[in-house]
């Protein structure tokens, strides 16, 4: 059976979802695209981080979100409208539920205060709106001293009737949960746990229910309980704890005697939740005492994927096996899956070493054996999408963080904006989104704190009050692109290039483009703010996106139109671990040049290429001139047939739809070759994304093409020498 920790660890997982989902519900709430499945479903997200926080003792994580879901019950049932401060509160309840959130999980001490301001406001929103009755229809709310979990204060008149029944009374408790009682998002323990806290509790487990191993599902309960509960506590507060699931199973809650003796006291939470466990038959044993590869055990904290049936549905009468069209998950360790991937990794290797060894054979064996070779080669790559689809994650997973910290910029800055994101479903490598993080909070800052202007001054351009921050992703010629946008003021293209004369980045006789000028934000030291702030001002950020982004084989590119606006975008390798490429000779040397780089090759005879002075040649293509880069020049190797008909011209994209070639002697093949770092080992070297190893045991740089164009249009003369320390450490 899971372990405590293992089962905390899945209900901050489940956290983290739900917290995405909230996030996503309310800010189509506040664009007015919301609808009742909406509030629905951020109500449900709310009360299954309540449930599950209960389970496991985090009190002040209950107490909060059940102010929070009190509020979003009112709105879904119709008692309270939907306003925008009204969001906006119930925005900032989320920021504070998710700060609870990894407060609980790191096992911080959460202040006693913490949270309490927004608490006031969620209260007050009620009392306003409800009156009273907030604090007593179905259990809406609770005062900010209430310590109960899914059900209010007793109230006063239950508590006098109290007063007249025995010091203690037993109960014959019977639960038995229908069918869609965990599809709507409540969890039988912690109802069984809440019920434990009255008194002394005595439950046996029915199993009569329990279905054949092939006809289990997952989110079916079917155990039921029966036994006896010895406590002080009144009849309707006893009622109370079963509020929520009145209506999905049977219930029998009946006085039976006068308990005449003591009782042992309640044992700790971490004991209680271990104890109940056995006393209420092992609820997990039906499935988790099966091995792992045969089941799918339900996690003792509320699932969070849940949907709640329709309105009136009928429990079924007997299990039914689960759908096949249903998709069904399961969490697996991060270790294990890229344990996989460096696996997928030598196995690419070890198959382009027998690639070399079945062509070097005699032509009459290795005819039969090319062909086994060919099956092996399809089902590698097979196995390397496969296991790089499981790597894959959705950047939702990194741009979920950003709402908040526009709102809480806009804030500090005085100003008014949103964030609006696009392609949030947009998956890539989980290497990627690890490190994406850090660059897009320093460009988002910028954007709010350089780019949106003040309310006041907005109105004055025509513009509305409220700036627009865009964050969007896409997949775009085997590279993922995201693009932080706004519509604030853009580069002042006159003071950007006075704050760098005056901090010395510039000379002041040099003579700049629009472009080049844009691209200073990026020096390290930078920075057009007037004053040092706790947002910006020291001249750090930018240029630790830019390189940031550069370590990841990525290139950067920024846009800007005075008073419209600014656009920065990256774009970004798809993996880091395995790619496709292509095995190119200069001279002696074997490089690799990523697939997705190349636009097209071929060999142009000598009349298409025309000398011009200050290039290394322009390439006539189809009506065009294309920009020519020899390799050898640039990485100073002797090459073979670079001035003759053989010649090979690469054409690949620079960015911003540029093009050039790089001439390089020979295509040897495109193969699958798995990345390896030589920074570890050497450093960074420019024009060098990485290494690989060949099917012949060799080492093989792989080409940073971005970089490439930039070393051909910039006098770097150390460029050479840094290649070569690199190719001789290797």
């Amino acid at each position: 059976m899971a372990s405590l920790d293992q089962l905390k660890g899945t209900f901050f997982d489940e956290c983290s979802e739900a917290l995405q989902q909230i996030e996503l519900g309310l800010s189509d709430l506040r664009e007015g695209a919301a609808s009742d499945d909406t509030i629905n479903a951020v109500f449900r997200s709310v009360h299954s981080v309540k449930g599950g926080a209960g389970i496991f003792g985090f009190d002040d994580l209950v107490k909060f979100a059940h102010v929070f879901e009190t509020v979003l019950d009112a709105m879904r049932s119709g008692k309270l409208a939907s306003s925008q401060d009204i969001v906006d509160t119930l925005l900032q309840a989320n920021d504070v539920l998710s700060d609870l959130i990894g407060m609980s999980r790191s096992g911080e001490t959460i202040p006693a205060e913490y949270g309490s301001e927004c608490r006031a406001s969620l209260e007050r929103i009620l009392q306003a709106n409800l009156g009273d009755e907030g604090w007593s229809d179905g259990g809406a709310a609770a005062p900010a001293d209430f310590e109960g979990l899914d059900f209010v204060p007793v109230p006063i008149e239950d508590l006098a009737a109290a007063d007249e029944q025995p010091a203690e009374q037993e109960y014959r408790i019977v639960f038995r949960p229908n069918a869609d009682l965990l599809k709507k998002a409540n969890e039988p323990l912690y109802i069984l746990r809440e019920l434990r806290k009255l008194g002394t509790l005595e439950l046996k487990a029915e199993t009569e229910r329990l279905a054949l191993l092939p006809d289990l599902e997952p989110d079916r309960p079917y155990l039921g309980w029966t036994g006896t509960l010895r406590s002080m506590a009144p009849l309707p507060q006893i009622e109370e704890v079963f509020e929520f699931v009145l209506d999905d199973c049977e219930l029998v809650i009946e006085a039976v005697a006068t308990a005449g003796a003591a009782w042992p006291s309640d044992p700790a939470p971490d004991a209680v939740i271990a104890d109940m466990t056995q006393a209420a038959g092992d609820i997990a044993t039906p499935v988790a005492a099966m091995p792992e590869s045969t089941t799918n055990s339900p996690p003792l904290a509320p699932s969070l994927e849940a949907e709640t049936p329709e309105a009136g549905s009928q429990p079924r009468s007997a299990p039914t096996k689960a759908s096949a069209s249903g998709a069904t998950t399961t969490r697996v360790e991060l270790e294990k899956i890229d344990r996989v991937v460096n696996m997928v990794g030598e196995l690419v290797i070890a198959q382009a070493m027998l690639g070399q060894v079945v062509h070097a054979l005699p032509e009459d064996i290795s005819g039969r054996l090319v062909q086994v070779l060919e099956e092996v080669v399809h089902h590698t790559r097979e196995l390397k999408d496969s296991v790089m689809s499981m790597r894959a994650q959705q950047v939702s997973a990194v741009f979920q963080r950003m709402p908040r910290l526009v709102r809480e910029l806009a804030g500090k800055t005085g100003k008014k904006a949103r964030l609006e994101m696009v392609g949030e479903n947009t998956e890539v490598d989980r290497s990627i989104i690890e490190r994406l993080g850090d660059p897009l909070t320093h460009i988002i800052r910028n954007a709010v704190d350089h780019g949106i202007e003040k309310p006041d001054v907005r109105a004055a351009a025509g513009k509305p009050e409220e700036g627009t921050v865009r964050l969007a992703a896409e997949h775009r010629g085997g590279r993922i692109v995201i693009e932080v946008s706004d519509d604030g003021a853009g580069i002042n293209p006159e003071r950007v290039l006075k704050k760098a004369r005056d901090r010395g980045l510039v000379s002041g006789d040099a003579s700049l483009t629009e472009d080049e000028i844009n691209n200073l934000i990026f020096l390290p030291g930078f920075s057009t703010a007037e004053s040092v702030s706790d947002i910006s001002g020291r001249g750090v950020g930018m240029d630790v996106v830019r390189r940031n982004i550069q370590d990841l084989g990525g290139r950067i590119n920024v846009k800007s139109e005075r008073g419209r606006g600014m656009t920065i975008q990256l774009a970004l390798p798809l993996t880091l671990a395995v790619m496709d490429g292509m095995v190119i000779r200069v001279g002696r040397e074997t490089y690799v040049m990523p697939m997705s780089s190349i636009v097209e090759c071929l060999r142009p005879p000598a009349s298409d290429i025309h000398s011009l002075l200050g290039t290394s040649g322009m390439l006539q293509l189809r009506g065009n001139l294309v920009p020519l880069v020899h390799l050898c020049q640039l990485l100073d190797i002797a090459g073979t047939n670079a001035a003759s008909e053989e010649r090979v011209v690469i054409i690949s994209d620079a960015g911003d739809g540029a093009r050039f070639g790089i001439v390089v002697d020979e295509l040897c093949g495109h193969q699958q070759v798995v990345v390896k770092s030589i920074e570890e080992s050497y450093g960074s070297v420019p024009g060098i994304a990485g290494a690989t190893i060949l099917g012949n045991g060799r080492v093989a740089f792989i080409l940073d093409i971005e970089k490439l164009s930039d070393l051909a249009s910039q006098n770097m003369p150390n460029a050479a020498a840094q290649y070569a320390g690199a190719a001789a450490t290797f």
